[in-house]
């Protein structure tokens, strides 16, 4: 059994929103015409609520994209962004949601960070995932969607730790690229024995 796990293809990920990641709208047709061909299909959604203590505007004197100790390591500031039940955090208007077998919601703790679909940033709070899919009997992934290097990346090499044979495919993917996080991305899940796809395969 095979997942099609689509991660965090939302408003604000987009052109327009709040943590815009360039060409973000590019992949939703492509995402869309290949959810058919997959046994599950799986939506992550980034669900904070305000205040959240992964936004900027939660630290006095903090810009975004500067970068704090939190209990659980560095943690990124962010705009605010995918604040619960408002339009930034709504999925893309052109993403089939019909098609999901399961919508996981991850960043809502107020006090932690969820970049992967798997687990918080403390990387050992669960999102519930993992249980589903081996519930299903599902033991292997593929992922598209936003950012590559932030939440493609922890949720891909979380997955591969689990066990999961791992796919990401890179041309529906879009990347932040942050300070060189895109290149460390890719090496890291390419370590953690992830293998990369760019187009079929």
């Amino acid at each position: 059994m095979h997942a099609w796990i689509v991660i965090d293809v939302q408003n604000d990920f987009c052109p327009g929103g709040a943590l815009a990641v360039p060409g973000g709208d590019e992949i939703v047709a492509p995402i869309n015409a290949l959810m058919s061909k997959f046994d599950a299909v799986v939506l992550t959604q980034d669900w904070h609520p305000s205040g959240h203590s992964s936004f900027a505007t939660s630290h006095d004197g903090k810009s975004p994209y500067e970068v704090i100790e939190m209990p659980y390591g560095p943690q990124v500031l962010w705009p605010d962004h995918c604040v619960q039940g408002n339009d930034g955090a709504a999925f893309h208007a052109g993403l089939d949601v019909d098609r999901a077998d399961l919508i996981i919601r991850k960043g809502f703790r107020p006090e932690i960070d969820s970049y992967s679909a798997f687990f918080e940033n403390d990387q050992s709070t669960p999102t519930g995932l993992d249980g589903y899919l081996r519930s299903r009997g599902i033991s292997e992934l593929t992922l598209v969607g936003l950012a590559t290097d932030f939440c493609v990346n922890f949720s891909a090499v979380d997955a591969a730790r689990l066990g999961f044979k791992t796919n990401v495919r890179m041309d529906l993917c879009r990347a932040i690229d942050l300070d060189g996080s895109l290149a460390a991305a890719q090496s890291g899940m390419t370590q953690a024995g992830v293998t990369l796809l760019n187009g079929h395969g």
